[in-house]
């Protein structure tokens, strides 16, 4: 897809490690100028520099953290084209905590990064899309679990959940305008968050662990044909159809994976 994304003005949140950081690689290789952002000032400068393009390091979730980047990323860049909100987080495992039972904090950061975070770049980067006719993309890194449940983290479902429902009413509110809205819903990748999920590590990796360089590889694919959901553990579509369609069935089928999941880690009722 080097034709679409060739000297796009690119900007990918999260864009350190994992996921976020090959994106990053992937965009420059398709020719696009990227600017990088993380709060890993050291790693995402690395990036930058690897790639060829503008870190600008930062909180992606706040409001001025959000003003910030845009302003930055407009000015590198002349144009954003394409936002890709990849930042996410799962604070909640840092805790060792029952997650039903993390403190308000958790669960105000994690929304604040997993959702709030993509209505704030929406607010800044959309009203301009639409002024100039030109449009622009914007893609969201959800997950699975956005689509399906995360056993073990009740603040990860449920702010994945709502990226998910955000990024659906912006391609349903403004597609027809020229916005294009994608949101990528992997499983397991092989990233820092998988290693530190713990007893939940092999079950996230049961359809095989993805690289982040097939994530990304995924993303460009979907390219093709602008779909919504982009899913890089094809099987994913399947269980998302049973959970619509078969819900009680499927519940118990999560039920029975909880199970065996309070077994291992001699979790009590």
């Amino acid at each position: 897809m080097a034709g679409l994304l060739d000297g796009a003005g690119a900007v990918v949140t999260g864009a350190g490690h994992g996921i976020g950081r090959a994106l990053a690689r992937r965009l420059a290789a398709e020719g696009a100028r990227v600017v990088v952002n993380d709060l890993d000032a050291e790693a995402v400068t690395a990036v930058a520099e690897e790639i060829g393009g503008t870190a600008v390091p930062g909180d992606c979730a706040s409001v001025e953290g959000v003003a910030d980047l845009v302003s930055q990323a407009q000015e590198a860049l002349g144009r954003i084209d394409v936002f890709l909100a990849n930042a996410g987080i799962d604070a909640a495992h840092e805790t060792g905590q029952d997650s039903l039972q993390v403190a308000e904090e958790v669960w105000e950061r994690m929304l604040q990064v997993n959702t709030m975070a993509h209505v704030r770049a929406a607010r800044a980067l959309v009203p301009g899309w639409l002024a100039d006719g030109r449009g622009g993309r914007f893609v969201v890194t959800a997950s699975a679990a956005g689509l399906l449940t995360m056993l073990g983290s009740a603040p990860y479902s449920v702010t994945k959940h709502a990226a998910v429902g955000f990024a659906e009413w912006l391609s349903a509110t403004y597609g027809h305008r020229g916005i294009t809205v994608q949101a990528i819903c992997p499983q397991g990748v092989q990233t820092r968050m998988l290693e530190q999920s713990g007893p939940l590590k092999e079950l996230l990796s049961h359809d095989v662990a993805l690289t982040p360089e097939q994530v990304a590889d995924a993303w460009v694919e979907s390219l093709a044909d602008d779909r919504f959901l982009v899913l890089p553990h094809p099987e994913v579509a399947d269980y998302y159809a049973a959970r619509a369609t078969q819900n009680e069935r499927w519940l118990r089928g999560m039920r029975r994976l909880q199970a065996g999941l309070d077994q291992r880690t001699g979790a009590t009722s």
